[in-house]
């Protein structure tokens, strides 16, 4: 397959869908994890390839280093997605998705705050990168 933007768009769309079926579900109010576990449960229904709490290494001038860095979920080896469930984001969640994405090499990060009213609205917030603006359109 092809790797485009809107191949990556349209995949985040669905991440997006996924996070609002969970969040439908339970509302706001519950822990980070028990989101966690049950968006990793929907993105597998929806047939997306998932990893959960996947180790994230540094490669610095070719020796790769343990930074002991996990990343929520990474979807299609293509998505970061980084879960809170949190009053107010913070810039050191933003700075999460951000490093896991430049780290994974991957073209695009998600921050999703399920203790919110309405995710879609007020709960995520899309991060891309060079990988992403190196991507064709189509």
């Amino acid at each position: 397959m092809r790797i485009t933007k809107k191949c990556v768009n349209d995949l985040a769309y669905q991440i997006i869908g996924a996070a609002i079926e969970v969040h439908k579900y339970f509302g706001p109010g519950l822990n980070e994890k028990t989101y966690h576990l049950c968006l990793k449960k929907e993105l597998e229904l929806r047939k997306l390839a998932v990893k959960s709490e996947l180790k994230v290494t540094v490669d610095y001038k070719g020796l790769i280093l343990d930074s002991e860095l996990r990343c929520d979920l990474f979807v299609e080896d293509l998505i970061v997605l980084e879960l809170k469930s949190v009053k107010t984001l913070l810039p050191v969640h933003e700075a999460q998705v951000i490093t896991y994405s430049k780290l994974l090499k991957c073209p695009k990060g998600i921050l999703l705050n399920f203790n919110v009213t309405n995710i879609f609205h007020e709960g995520q917030k899309s991060f891309v990168n060079e990988y992403f603006r190196d991507l064709p359109d189509e």
